[in-house]
Parts: C-alpha cells; structure tokens; sequence
C-alpha cells in the first residue's frame, strides 16, 4: 500500500512578494539599498581569525544569520550529499514508509510537516531526519539503509559540517573574549541532529507554507540550501528572501544562543516559502545543547548594569516551551523574565 502524507492549508497566507523592494541581497552588513532592503553578511573563513571572529560577532549582533565561503567542505561532498536527498526522495513510498513517524520525541524519522506544534496544520515539507553521535559510530545504524550510500555520505557530510560549526563557535569565543572551547561542552555537546528537506512545488504557494514562522531551538545550524529560493528571515517587520551565494553555507544563531550571551546576539525569526512550479531542498546540521544543560545567561555576560533578561532552565525544559510555532515574533520573548 503507497504511503500517503497528508498536509493540510494553513491557516493564514502567505504574504505575496511581486517587488524587487522585498528581496534580500548579498553584500557588506546591513547596507542599505535602493529598494529598502538589507545584505547578509558573508564571512569568507579565509582571511584570518581576527577579522573573522570579529566579522562573526557583527552579524550575530545584528541579525543572527550569515553566509559562510571558503569553507573546509570539499564541493564534493555536498554535491554526494544532494544526490543522496534527491535519491532517498524519489524512492518508492513503500521503502520509505517503514521509517515514517510523527513522533516528535522519536530522532531518526522521515515525517511530512513541521517538528514544532502548530494547532494541526502541517506544512508543505518532507524531512527525514537523523541523530548522529560525534563520532557517528553506531548511531548510522538507526538511519535507512537506501539509497545503498547513503549512511557513508551522511557520515562524512555529517563530520565536515560540524566541525565547520565548531570552528565558527571558536572564532565568536575568541572575538567575545570567551575561552575557545566555551561551547565544547554541554551546550554543544549533544548529537548533531542532521536534516534532509524536502518541498515539493506547491500547488498554492499563497495559502500553503514549507516551514512556520520560527526561531530555531538549536545553538548554530548550517544550511546548504538549493538555488530555488524559499527561505526567508523577519527583518524591520518584513519578509526578506535570502539569495544564496554558490557552495556556501547560510548560518543562523538558535534562541540558546540569545539566551546564553543575555541577548547580545540575536535569533531571528524565519521560515520557507513553497515555490508553484519548481521543488525545492535543503541540507541543514543542527549543533544542540545536551537535555540537561542549563540555558541561561552566562555570568560573563552580566553585570550590574546587564542583569539576567532570561530565566534558566534546562534544555529539556526549553525545547519544550519553544515547541510552539506561532506567526509573529513571540518565540523570543517567552524566555524573557519579564
């Protein structure tokens, strides 16, 4: 029997952009532009750590995300790992079905919609999605087993992103002053949770949505988007679309983050539009927090004119509280003690 996902309208529609005023251009950090809209920063991890910490520390202050180039994954290996995605997707549903869960607590799953609670609408997305222990080891062995290759890509993508993830995490350590390793422990311990997303053309992009307005719960992710756009961040109270730059990798601060540095940088709401005519991927690597790891504002980031403006809980605890995927900006602001 064919596997069949169902996906239902959203409630609310997604806004339409027929403007060039609404699009997102590359570029230095925040300058303007003639139609009113703001560049992304590209951090080129080829110059030297100074000016790269720094260049990390800006966008994070700013808004949150950026794009990474001249990076130390091998072009290579992201194209095996699109293959591997477009293969896996293009399976028969029977192949897939057996790892089919809407589970949310369940790791390793391939699912239809949105991990977030979202009052029942799903959303117009297909994702497997994988835990990988640092080394991978045996946790491949939880993942499926077609395409034939891909528990070897997954491995080797999963490897080179992350430690792409970890060298950034250094850099902004070093720009704050902080010791390198800071997030090495706990808050960037966990599994590296890998996901391969899928969104088919829509058939109404105006009243159907890939992903809800959101702000992540994980420390850092690296997304490796394809040249169909689809993603976009909340800026000055609109829609901006991101263009990404060829074999880069767009990078984006989680609510943890925010919330250990006491809101000195910034998470930023975001989500993916569906496109009527074309499909769409994306590869994201997810460095998380382990689920007992305090998140709370870092004493080296308080003061006596910056006290706590979020309150401390676990991970546990917080990944369920962000649970909720709600329109508008509001993620952040239930952290808040206030």
């Amino acid at each position: 029997m064919e596997l069949k996902l169902s996906r239902t309208i959203i409630s609310y529609q997604c806004q339409k952009r027929d403007s060039s005023a609404d699009r997102l251009y590359i570029g230095d950090l925040c300058a303007a532009l003639p139609d009113g809209g703001v560049s992304l920063p590209v951090i080129d991890l080829s110059r030297g750590c100074d000016e790269c910490g720094r260049s990390i520390l800006d966008a994070g202050k700013e808004m949150g995300f950026f794009q990474v180039i001249n990076h130390s994954v091998p072009e290579e290996a992201m194209r095996n790992m699109e293959a591997v995605c477009r293969e896996f997707f293009a399976l028969p549903a029977a192949n897939k079905a057996a790892f089919y869960s809407g589970d949310n607590n369940r790791t390793n799953r391939y699912f239809s919609g949105s991990t977030y609670e979202t009052g029942g609408n799903k959303y117009w997305m297909d994702c497997l999605r994988l835990g990988c222990s640092i080394p991978v080891g045996d946790s491949k062995n939880n993942w499926p087993h077609k395409p034939p290759n891909l528990r070897e890509v997954i491995e080797k993508y999963t490897m080179l992103t992350r430690d792409v993830g970890m060298e950034l995490l250094r850099l902004l350590c070093e720009a704050m002053g902080l010791r390198p390793d800071y997030f090495e422990g706990d808050l960037g311990g966990a599994d590296v949770i890998v996901t391969l997303n899928h969104y088919p053309a829509c058939p109404d992009p105006t009243t159907m949505i890939g992903l809800p307005p959101r702000c992540d719960r994980n420390l850092l992710s690296l997304l490796l988007p394809s040249a169909v756009p689809g993603l976009q961040i909340s800026h000055n109270g609109k829609w901006m679309n991101v263009e990404p730059l060829p074999n880069a990798f767009i990078v984006n601060f989680g609510l943890p983050l925010e919330v250990v540095t006491n809101g000195m940088l910034k998470s930023i709401e975001h989500r993916v539009v569906t496109n009527a005519t074309l499909p769409r991927m994306s590869l994201g690597t997810c460095i998380t927090p382990t689920k007992d790891c305090l998140i709370a504002p870092a004493e080296e980031f308080l003061s006596d004119e910056n006290p706590p403006r979020y309150r401390g809980v676990t991970y546990r605890e917080f990944n369920h509280i962000h649970s909720i995927a709600k329109f508008g900006l509001s993620s952040v602001r239930t952290t808040r003690q206030t």
